[in-house]
C-alpha cells in the first residue's frame, strides 16, 4: 500500500501527507538502530502500521479527550492520530530510547503531542475521554492499566487480530462493558474494539 492509498481511504490533506511522510522516513532511519517495529512490517509501513492507527480517528466521533495512548511505541497510534489533527494526544512510553523517537518525531513532524516517558504506572493523574492501545496486552489487562485514570464515560479503542473474542471473553469475567466490533481497513484478521460504559463486576 502507497501513501496515496492511505491518503485516498482516511481522506487526508497533502500537508498531512507530508508529515507523515517526514514521520515515515524518519522510522526508517531510526529502525536501522533501535527496533520500533518488527523488521518484516517495515515494507509494508503504510499499511500495518500508518492506516491502521489512522483508522481509529473515524471511530473517535468527536469525542472529548485527552486521548491515553498506551505503550506508544514507535507512536502507533497515538502520533498518527496526533499527525492527523488530534491535539490532545498523551503518548506513554517507558522505553527510553522510543520516547526519544517519539519527541524527534514529533519536532520533524511539528506535531503538538505529550510524551511521557514512564511506566503507565507512575503516570501522573489524569481523566482520559479516549484510550488507545496497540499491540500492548490483553484487553483485561489494558483495562486493569488504564483504571486510575478513566471512568464510565471514557471510550477504549483496541486494535487487535484473531484473539479479539478470547480476550474479550476473559474480560467479561472482571469487568462490564458494551462493546463494538468493526473490521481493520488494514488486516482482514483484523478489528477494532471500541468499549464504553467499562465498569468493574
Amino acid at each position: 500500500m502507497t501513501p496515496d492509498d492511505v491518503q485516498k481511504k482516511i481522506g487526508f490533506d497533502d500537508a498531512t501527507r507530508a508529515r507523515l511522510e517526514a514521520y515515515v522516513a524518519l522510522l526508517t532511519k531510526w529502525q536501522a538502530r533501535i527496533n520500533l517495529v518488527a523488521p518484516a512490517t517495515l515494507p509494508e509501513v503504510w499499511s500495518r502500521h500508518v492506516l491502521d492507527s489512522a483508522q481509529l480517528l473515524s471511530h473517535m466521533d468527536g469525542r472529548p479527550g485527552p486521548v491515553l495512548d498506551l505503550g506508544s511505541g514507535a507512536g502507533f497510534p497515538g502520533l498518527v492520530l496526533a499527525v492527523l489533527g488530534r491535539d490532545d494526544v498523551i503518548l506513554v512510553e517507558a522505553d527510553r530510547r522510543k520516547a526519544a523517537f517519539l519527541q524527534e518525531a514529533a519536532r520533524v513532524t511539528e506535531t503538538k503531542v505529550r510524551i511521557e516517558a514512564c511506566r503507565i504506572e507512575a503516570l501522573r493523574p489524569i481523566r482520559a475521554g479516549i484510550v488507545t492501545a496497540r499491540a500492548l496486552a490483553t484487553v483485561s489487562e489494558l483495562l486493569h492499566y488504564a483504571r486510575p485514570f478513566t471512568d464510565e464515560s471514557t471510550l477504549y479503542l483496541f486494535l487487535k487480530g484473531e484473539r479479539a473474542d478470547d480476550e474479550l471473553t476473559t474480560a467479561r469475567e472482571r469487568w462490564n462493558m458494551t462493546v463494538d466490533k468493526a473490521p481493520s481497513l488494514s488486516d482482514v484478521r483484523g478489528v477494532i474494539l471500541r468499549l464504553e460504559g467499562v465498569t468493574d463486576v
